[in-house]
């Protein structure tokens, strides 16, 4: 189910959307969205290259097994 969101924006930040918007042939509240969610995409989730560099990085990968299977077992401790 869909959800409203008011959003405060400044006049020149909207008059910039709503171009977006327009050259995209979208709605503006279609075009936020839409911007919101491709950023969302590249804080959240890893690109093909970088995770293929971490594939085959195979210390890191030794590391992180490790790591693994001592949080499983309850050992160590989380540093800040």
């Amino acid at each position: 189910m869909s959800k409203t969101l008011t959003l405060r924006i400044s006049e020149d930040d909207y008059n910039l959307l709503k171009a977006y918007a327009e050259s995209e042939n979208r709605k503006l509240s279609n075009a936020i969205e839409t911007l919101a969610m491709r950023r969302l995409e590249e804080e959240l989730y890893i690109d093909r290259y970088e995770m293929d560099g971490i594939l085959a990085d195979r210390d890191l990968l030794g590391r992180l097994k490790t790591g693994h299977l001592q949080a499983k077992k309850g050992r160590g401790r989380f540093v800040e």
